[in-house]
């Protein structure tokens, strides 16, 4: 079944994903955070 084998590659991406997705919300976060405190001042 195809299903089954994408379903395999996708779980190790998934991950991948996910973790590259945190990195990124951290960033623009951060660089959010930095925004706010530039307007404060």
């Amino acid at each position: 079944m195809k299903d089954t084998t994408l379903f395999t590659l996708d779980n190790g991406t998934f991950i991948m994903v996910f973790v590259f997705g945190l990195v990124i919300a951290g960033l623009i976060g951060a660089v959010f955070m930095m925004m706010n405190s530039d307007k404060k001042k």
